[in-house]
């Protein structure tokens, strides 16, 4: 099936239980084949043009497409606007999948090591979710969780992110050269209104991790008044080494790396997570 408008798309969701929407299909496909996933049917979305792109919304909120492809978001008016997010999708894969892998897709699958994911997380973005005569909004992080899931007939159709115009990182490491897949990521944001850091952790877990405590610590060290302020020391490296312990602390636990094999490479991998949360908050603040 091939609807034209987001009606079409939600009355054929709604006409066809076991339907799967289908956007770029990189992940979908890959279970089809695997086996993993057997669809009742496919309703494609790719002829419904009014998801493949953004717009500004009153309040200092930018609303994305489910069907925003890691390519646009990759683009510099859209890197201006969110930087970490255009980060994460440059990053996505090659370009074959970068083209046609939307934003949507990536939330909609939550594959552990999805890139843009922690990058919502820390942005405390939210998803419109559409069926047959309502819409509701979820955060993208209960989304995740599983605390308020997609539902039976629901398309995803739109993501609302807040727009803090401060900075923002995200970082990952992939263990080889080029793009892959994320053995861990960090995604962190100032907010400095509320004089406040935001830090999400993916690809460490099955959904992204808000280190919460290391967060609010964090801000508590960094000196909001100097910000901005040429060759003032913002916070001191002591505290930034300190925060990289926290955040991987908190995401891998010390229960983690019990045992040989398993807790060797839980350490490693906290290590790695220690060294990306400090790198991201030292570029926030530059």
């Amino acid at each position: 099936m091939l609807p034209a408008s987001l009606d079409e798309a939600v009355e054929a969701l709604a006409a066809t239980p076991g339907a799967v929407p289908v956007a770029g299909a990189t992940d979908l496909m890959e279970a089809v084949n695997a086996g993993r996933l057997r669809p009742a049917a496919l309703i494609g979305l790719g002829r419904i043009t009014e998801l493949r792109g953004w717009r500004y919304e009153d309040g200092g909120t930018a609303v994305l497409g489910a069907g925003l492809t890691h390519a646009r978001m990759d683009r510099p008016d859209f890197a201006a606007l969110i930087p970490a997010l255009a980060d994460a999708a440059r990053t996505a894969g090659p370009p074959q999948v970068r083209n046609v892998g939307t934003l949507g897709g990536n939330i909609a699958t939550a594959a552990p090591a999805g890139d843009t994911l922690p990058v919502l997380a820390a942005l405390e973005a939210t998803v419109t979710l559409a069926r047959a005569g309502a819409t509701r909004e979820v955060p993208v992080s209960h989304l995740l969780t599983g605390l308020d899931p997609l539902r039976p007939g629901e398309l995803l159709t739109w993501v609302r992110v807040p727009l803090l115009h401060a900075p923002q990182v995200f970082l990952k490491s992939t263990g080889r050269s080029g793009p892959a897949r994320a053995a861990a990521s960090v995604a962190l944001v100032l907010d400095p209104a509320r004089r406040a850091v935001r830090c999400a952790v993916g690809a460490v877990a099955p959904v992204p991790l808000r280190p919460l405590e290391a967060e609010a610590w964090v801000a508590g060290c960094i000196d909001w008044d100097a910000r901005g302020e040429e060759g003032a020391v913002t916070i001191d490296p002591a505290a930034a080494a300190a925060f990289g312990e926290y955040v991987a602390g908190a995401c891998i636990p010390d229960g983690a790396l019990d045992g040989e094999g398993a807790g060797a490479t839980a350490a490693r991998l906290r290590r790695t997570v220690s060294v990306l949360a400090r790198r991201a908050l030292g570029r926030a603040l530059k």
